[in-house]
């Protein structure tokens, strides 16, 4: 690929005395979902010119990382951390910095030359594997991209395929419903957000659970890990009788066709929605076998499967069985039965770890961490005391969206979760249509409000026993204009308990003009917590850069904190980074950024988020009650 136009980054790094110079392509750069297609065509030429099968497994796993990483590799690469990537060695790493240096990768396009392009198009059909493409474009000629499909259809329905040797007509007849499926779009669907996909799933575990034929039955893959966003959504199913309950399940009114059904393990189906969903069934006692092997992830499970093997175990989806006739395990010697797991607990204890949470299984250092006995004690919804960044439906006459609840409604669902305090944390009124006077009025008017509000409504509530929080603090959500100065002055902010600081404009920005923005915003007194950090709206805009040793260095310096953004096409902090503030003693706080009442439900995701990042209740400022945080915050 050939770039339009390059800006010359360089980096110099005083630790590794060298510098580096970067090209960085300035208007297009490479999605992970392109690199992962990139890295799976690198595996697949390969497999077809036969080389190791190491080198090939190397390139499938880095492909499966990549598509599901929750931060934007390029943004990796940007901080020189390409090899905490779950599955990037230093030589694909070597290759990940050529592309996003040059746009291209030698080896890789000299790779591609010595297979035909329409190879790589015949690998999108279900059940075609890359030497299977290969012959197949071979034999019937078919090397060009262009129509290649429809070209493999035609001699499909000539009965030309299975004129092939080692072919026939069952392999013919496969193709030709693979193409049907590719054709449909129904092979695989555009990921979605977590919060859709949750909904969707909690929708059908609601109507399965109706069934007397099933005992429980539980999320699977990245949505039980809680990644940002997720493809199909996979669902397990414990049961006494298979049959039965995949009978009740496909009477659910929102199937619009069953792709597949085995008789008693898989049943596969598209939702009218367009979601491609997958029912696993198992009997009670195979049940956490089955649960740890398809929550996955990939990774983690391959490097579990390794160390597994150092101990002459091998591990399945039914269970846990020895390689050899081991005396260290004798109860699987007998006949070299597969033992099998009512639950996960006793599945990773018998492999003598600590059970390991779902988010955390994404094949970094969570298997060595839990052989230590040292996996952290996640922080969990309930430890949470308050919400500091809402916005109300008092009209601060804002250039950003006004929130549609009334500060009584937020109250009275803060009192119904247990909330010791609030945060009301509107946008700042628009500096384009009004004079200081006027924006230190309104500042002033909605400060008076909600104080007003708080104690009509406490007094209201009081009466019908109603609980709310103990204290509501007056605070913004201030732009950081692209010069870093605050959207509002001094006088302003000294109306505040605290303010917090975010970037709705200019995302564009270089990573040091970003960065120098940022901590410039951050600098005032007044201003604790920098809103949705990476400003990323996940599958539809990239994060800006930020120079991130330098933002968690002012942060833990200056008593500031990194908010982890709540609201569903954020989640932002990435967890990747939460990780890496949680290491650096920065401290954070998880908001939902509610414009709703009903909205506030969202912080469970934020929650989440923070959990994938190893985030301890002590790493979370509004975990603390409202004394601590006064300590700290006011």
């Amino acid at each position: 690929m050939l770039f339009n136009s390059l800006i010359i980054h360089l980096d110099c790094r005083m630790s590794q005395s060298r510098c580096k110079i970067r090209q960085m392509e300035k208007n297009k750069s490479f999605s992970n979902q392109e690199i992962a297609k990139i890295l799976e065509k690198v595996a697949a030429a390969y497999e077809i010119l036969d080389k190791d099968r190491f080198r090939i497994a190397a390139y499938e796993r880095a492909s499966v990382s990549i598509q599901h990483a929750t931060s934007e590799v390029k943004d990796i690469w940007d901080d020189d951390k390409l090899d905490d990537i779950p599955g990037i060695g230093k030589s694909i790493a070597s290759y990940l910095d050529e592309l996003f240096r040059t746009g291209k990768v030698r080896h890789f396009e000299e790779l591609f030359k010595k297979i035909p392009p329409s190879v790589f198009i015949f690998l999108d059909i279900p059940g075609v594997g890359p030497k299977t493409a290969y012959t197949l474009a071979e034999k019937l000629n078919i090397r060009e991209e262009k129509n290649a499909i429809a070209r493999l259809k035609t001699a499909a329905q000539k009965g030309k395929i299975e004129e092939i040797e080692n072919f026939g007509e069952k392999s013919e007849l496969d193709i030709l419903n693979g193409i049907s499926v590719l054709e449909k779009g129904e092979l695989k669907t555009k990921r979605m957000l977590l919060f859709y996909a949750d909904a969707l799933a909690d929708e059908i575990i609601d109507y399965l659970k109706k069934s007397n034929e099933v005992i429980r039955a539980d999320p699977l893959g990245s949505l039980r890990r809680k990644v940002a966003t997720v493809g199909d959504i996979d669902i397990s199913v414990c049961t006494n009788n298979p049959q039965k309950a995949i009978e009740y399940f496909l009477n659910y009114k929102k199937i619009k066709e069953v792709i597949s059904r085995g008789e008693e393990s898989l049943v596969r189906v598209v939702l009218f929605s367009g979601q491609q969903v997958d029912l696993r069934f198992s009997t009670p006692e195979k049940y956490g076998s089955m649960l740890q092997y398809f929550t996955g992830s990939k990774q983690h499970n391959i490097l579990l499967r390794e160390f597994a093997l150092k101990k002459d175990l091998s591990l399945s989806e039914y269970g846990i069985k020895t390689v050899k006739n081991l005396k260290t395990c004798p109860e699987l010697v007998e006949g070299l039965k597969i033992k099998n797991f009512k639950d996960e607990e006793n599945f990773y204890n018998f492999l003598g770890l600590e059970w390991i949470p779902p988010e955390l299984r994404e094949g970094t250092e969570e298997i060595k961490t839990s052989l230590n006995g040292k996996l952290p004690k996640l922080i969990e919804l309930k430890e949470i005391k308050g919400d500091l960044h809402l916005h109300s439906n008092f009209n601060l006459e804002p250039s950003h969206d006004l929130g549609q609840s009334s500060v009584g409604e937020m109250l009275i669902q803060a009192g119904s979760l247990n909330y010791e305090y609030l945060g009301f944390s509107e946008h700042n009124p628009s500096v384009s249509n009004h004079s200081e006077r006027e924006i230190y009025d309104l500042i002033m008017r909605k400060k008076e409000f909600i104080e007003q509000e708080y104690y009509s409504t406490k007094n209201k509530d009081y009466e019908r026993g109603i609980k709310l929080p103990k204290q509501v603090l007056n605070s913004l959500e201030i732009d950081i204009k692209p010069n870093g100065n605050l959207a509002v002055d001094e006088k302003c902010l000294n109306i505040l308990d605290y303010a917090i600081a975010s970037v709705h404009s200019s995302f564009n920005q270089k990573r040091e003009k970003m960065t120098d923005r940022v901590l410039k915003g951050l600098s005032h007194p007044k201003i604790k917590i920098l809103g949705h950090p990476t400003g990323r709206l996940l599958l539809e805009r990239e994060g800006y850069e930020l120079d991130w040793d330098k933002i968690f260095d002012f942060c833990l310096k200056n008593n500031k904190f990194l908010e982890i953004n709540s609201w569903p096409n954020r989640l932002d902090l990435p967890d990747t980074k939460v990780k890496e503030a949680v290491k650096y003693g920065v401290k954070l706080v998880i908001n939902s950024d509610s414009h709703h009442v009903n909205q506030m439900a969202y912080l469970q995701y934020g929650v989440s988020v923070a959990r994938r990042g190893w985030a301890e209740k002590k790493d979370i400022i509004n975990s603390l009650s409202f004394e601590g945080l006064s300590d700290i915050l006011l």
